[in-house]
């Protein structure tokens, strides 16, 4: 009985102090003198991305002609680009103009959780297509009959669900924590600046986080890993006009991998390592890079870089009389060359 009292009553401290804390985000202070410019910016990169991933998914859901798998993927990458991009610089923008850059340590937990389940997100999606890409090239005459609805449908409730479950196994370590620190040197928060934040650091949890890590972002890396030496593999057969035709289906997901890659290193870098070397505006840009600049050029990406897509585009843009409608009709003659 004894026990079990003093449990509870731990547990009614450890909510009580995380409800009345707040944290100081350091960062802001190099922003400080221009925090109006920053939020211009920030606020430009948010339109920005809201406007040309639901511009995107529109074009995809109006046209049936473009309910493909690999376009359909495309339209979850884009949901999960708002997702990422509203998860980082609504906040940002909203502690930027406040006068203390502080945020209450529930609102900070929910920001670690969304950022992270966005970043793995992004992997499995990433790692999907690469998964499409490698069934299209390597067996063009089986992909239908591989990527059907159904399979399709079962892929997105995977890779859906997936980042969800496992950083909630993990974060829930996080969430049994009590916090003594007040300061956190980012724009916003992130599992390790939490953690090093506590009261008291379990020895294992350091290990764990690298454990998750590769547990649960390493399948995704060796699934594109694979599935693009496969595809050389079968291209290096080919004429060299037709390697050229087919890798340049490849080229927005591979621009789409190698530039979220580079910046969750960063991220991971800033994290485990000592960067004060490194001049603070830096550290700044290369912490928000994985969370502002994929938003808003993948759907970029993916909507210019394919090609069906990119006409469809362009007929909208003629529709609403944003360019000239001469240019549909030399777009009609090349699509009906293509198809």
């Amino acid at each position: 009985m004894l026990g079990g009292a003093d449990d509870t009553t731990t547990v009614s401290f450890r909510m009580e102090n995380n409800a009345t804390l707040t944290f100081t985000l350091t960062a802001y202070a190099t922003l400080e003198k221009h925090k109006h410019v920053f939020f211009f910016l920030f606020f430009l990169l948010y339109v920005a991305t809201m406007f040309l991933n639901v511009l995107l998914v529109s074009v995809i859901h109006q046209n049936k002609q473009l309910h493909q798998p690999m376009n359909i993927f495309a339209c979850m990458l884009c949901f999960n680009e708002i997702y990422g991009s509203s998860s980082l610089l609504l906040p940002v923008m909203s502690i930027l103009l406040s006068r203390t850059h502080q945020i209450s340590v529930n609102a900070c937990m929910s920001q670690v959780y969304f950022l992270h389940t966005y970043a793995t997100a992004e992997f499995s999606i990433l790692a999907l297509m690469s998964y499409d890409r490698f069934y299209a090239i390597c067996y063009p005459l089986h992909y239908h009959t591989i990527m059907t609805p159904s399979k399709v449908t079962k892929l997105i409730a995977i890779v859906g669900l997936h980042p969800f479950v496992a950083f909630t196994c993990f974060f829930s370590l996080t969430l049994q924590l009590t916090f003594c620190g007040r300061f956190i040197p980012k724009l916003y928060c992130v599992n390790m600046e939490l953690v090093k934040n506590a009261c008291f650091i379990p020895p294992y949890i350091s290990t764990a986080g690298l454990a998750v890590l590769l547990v649960f972002n390493a399948p995704q890396l060796v699934m594109i890993f694979f599935s693009y030496c496969q595809i050389l593999r079968v291209t290096k057969k080919l004429s060299q006009s037709s390697q050229v035709k087919t890798l340049k289906t490849c080229v927005p997901h591979l621009c789409s991998v190698f530039n979220f890659t580079i910046a969750s290193l960063f991220e991971v870098v800033q994290n485990r390592f000592d960067m004060s070397h490194v001049a603070i505006e830096a550290r700044i840009f290369l912490s928000v890079y994985f969370a502002i600049i994929p938003p808003v050029t993948n759907p970029v990406l993916y909507g210019l870089g394919t090609y069906l897509v990119r006409v469809h585009i362009i007929k909208l843009c003629v529709k609403y009389k944003i360019l000239p409608t001469k240019i549909t009709k030399k777009v009609d003659i090349q699509a009906v060359n293509i198809m």
